[in-house]
């Protein structure tokens, strides 16, 4: 077993779409990025490479490449358990804490769970989805960005 942490940070900005956890949540303003933003995925994506022992988000899908502008962060993630398996491991859990004022995100947690679990190919147990606020501390905690963090651990050969 092996295990990862991933952690992503965007501000939010009128005129996008929020996407979190795979899932696009309505909401009056969206993550600024590259490609759509999703701090949950992108952490996620994070927190696997490093347990497989790779490089991180950054290098495998640099925001320099006009290929991954406004892409779905799910293409990435699918991307990632490419990855994954290539170096001869697999996806034994994930557990994805997002942090957030708003929106809610407890109504919209089985369907990131099930999204995530699609991309990878495994059942949506092997995936936690929790939520908290940054209790008014912060950019998080005035409502300007949205953070996530996850861990991720792998089975497979040991390199």
């Amino acid at each position: 077993m092996r295990s990862g942490i991933g952690y992503d940070i965007h501000r939010l900005r009128k005129g996008r779409k929020l996407y979190l956890g795979g899932v696009l949540i309505p909401h009056d303003r969206g993550l600024a990025g590259h490609s759509d933003a999703d701090a949950a995925l992108h952490a996620l994506c994070d927190a696997m490479l490093g347990a497989a022992g790779l490089k991180d988000i950054g290098y495998h899908f640099p925001d320099t490449d006009r290929r991954f502008k406004n892409v779905s962060s799910l293409k990435l993630l699918e991307h990632t358990g490419k990855l994954v398996k290539k170096a001869g491991f697999r996806l034994n859990n994930a557990d994805i804490t997002i942090i957030a004022e708003r929106p809610k995100i407890s109504a919209y947690a089985d369907g990131m769970k099930k999204a995530i679990a699609a991309a990878l190919g495994v059942k949506p147990g092997c995936i936690g989805i929790k939520a908290t606020t940054n209790e008014g501390v912060g950019e998080i905690g005035r409502g300007k960005a949205i953070s996530a963090c996850a861990i991720a651990t792998l089975k497979g050969k040991n390199k």
